[in-house]
């Protein structure tokens, strides 16, 4: 008996159910103008006096209803609906407004559907109720039925008499089995008509994909700023110890290195974590650039014990400021990887220049003897190359890395013109 009556009368047979009455509420409008159109072209007779008419306003307000289903506003709440009172899943459903000639139809396909079947069982469901309270109670009051209710002649007989209670259960379980039927109808057919079309698809993947590139850029961002912080600052410190008695000196260079270098590391950080955070505006760290901040790079670099020799061929301030942004996290991560990978007592060289309309970056150091406490790799590294290949690629540049000749070699070439298009990066952090 349960399982009978769960399809009729369930959790999500009512839900539907309520969703058909909401469509037959909506149409009511669309029905009232049909009935204007209707009423004079049947001679100024009452519309609602009769079925046949009010079915004829209904099939006249239907059209009016696909038109207004072009507003923007429909399909989302349509899908609302949906996805609340069908029981559909809502990943099988769009969202936002229809874009396209083919999303529009199948959203005016949709909620002409919709009001057309909920007003039909709207309308049932304000006339079989009271009709089958008045069959099953007819035993009960044959008397009243010939003065009060106008029944038909066929109740002058016992057997109809017996049988208007039957009648009129029956007539309580076809409403339920066509209000579940137009629901169950609605739901399947709901991820064809409000389900994503290829143009959603495409947005969504487009949304996915920029999602993906701010992560990917935040995860950049974050290794070579913080990366290349604690490798600076654990050489400065051991740099530090190790002379800590015989060169104070040196000792108080070192220290003020690790201290700027934890300052600025930590604004930087807070201007990337700043995005992260739902509603909270990115940090107002500045972004560092070759202009701004290669010669306290340098500076911090060397008080790690590393020795630097840079060769500027062209100013930096002249440099577009995306390309000195993202060749700045180019020159920084080659160093990181000089302090982690060089030997004791080298000296890294660094080239910067314009050639052929391309800034030009180049690292070399030799390569170590032995390997030493520097060149031992840590945990999770080995992304830093892989970081200054997807800076080059994004600003349509090259990169070459790797041992030759007794030296390890970085270069890196970057179009000049891609200072132009700085929209085409991502947005997120400075």
């Amino acid at each position: 008996m349960r399982a009978f009556a769960r399809p009729l009368f369930g959790r999500r047979a009512r839900l539907r159910w309520i969703h058909l009455i909401l469509g037959g509420a909506l149409a009511m409008p669309y029905v009232f103008v049909g009935a204007v159109v209707v009423g004079p072209a049947a001679g100024g007779a009452h519309v609602f006096s009769s079925l046949a008419l009010q079915l004829a306003s209904f099939g006249v307000g239907l059209p009016l209803a696909a038109l207004t289903s072009l507003f923007p506003l429909t399909r989302p709440l349509e899908t609302a609906a949906v996805r609340w009172l069908c029981g559909v899943d809502a990943d099988r459903l769009a969202d936002g407004p229809a874009r396209g000639r083919a999303a529009k139809g199948r959203t005016a396909a949709w909620f002409t559907l919709h009001l057309g079947l909920g007003g039909i069982i709207a309308g049932m469901s304000l006339a079989v109720p009271p009709f089958a309270a008045v069959l099953i109670v007819l035993p009960l009051a044959a008397g009243l039925w010939d003065t009060r209710l106008g029944l038909p002649e066929v109740f002058d007989h016992a057997w109809a008499l017996a049988l208007a209670p039957v009648a009129g259960a029956a007539s309580l379980l076809a409403l339920a089995g066509c209000a579940a039927g137009a629901g169950a109808l609605l739901a399947r057919r709901a991820p064809a008509l409000l389900g994503p079309t290829p143009e959603d698809r495409l947005a969504a993947a487009e949304a996915r994909a920029a999602d993906l590139a701010v992560r990917n850029r935040l995860a950049r961002e974050l290794h070579d700023s913080v990366g290349h912080a604690l490798s600076a600052v654990t050489l400065q410190a051991s740099a530090a110890r190790r002379v800590l008695d015989s060169d104070p000196g040196f000792v108080r260079e070192a220290l003020a290195a690790i201290e700027e270098t934890t300052r600025r590391t930590v604004g930087e950080l807070d201007a990337v974590l700043g995005v992260l955070r739902d509603g909270d505006a990115p940090g107002t760290a500045p972004a560092p650039t070759l202009a701004a901040d290669l010669d306290g790079l340098l500076r911090r670099t060397r008080a790690s014990g590393l020795k630097v020799s840079a060769t500027l061929g062209t100013a930096p301030e002249s440099l577009p400021p995306v390309l000195s942004r993202e060749a700045y996290r180019i020159v920084q991560e080659g160093l990181s990887n000089a302090l982690k990978h060089a030997g004791e007592g080298v000296t890294v060289t660094l080239r910067v220049e314009v050639r052929d309309g391309h800034l030009e970056i180049t690292l070399t150091n030799p390569l170590a003897a032995a390997p030493g406490p520097r060149s031992a790799p840590r945990p999770g590294g080995g992304h830093g190359l892989r970081g200054v290949e997807d800076r080059a690629r994004l600003l349509g540049g090259t990169t070459r890395a790797g041992p030759a000749e007794g030296i390890w070699r970085l270069h890196v070439r970057l179009p000049m013109r891609t200072a132009a298009r700085p929209t085409a990066r991502p947005k997120g952090p400075p």
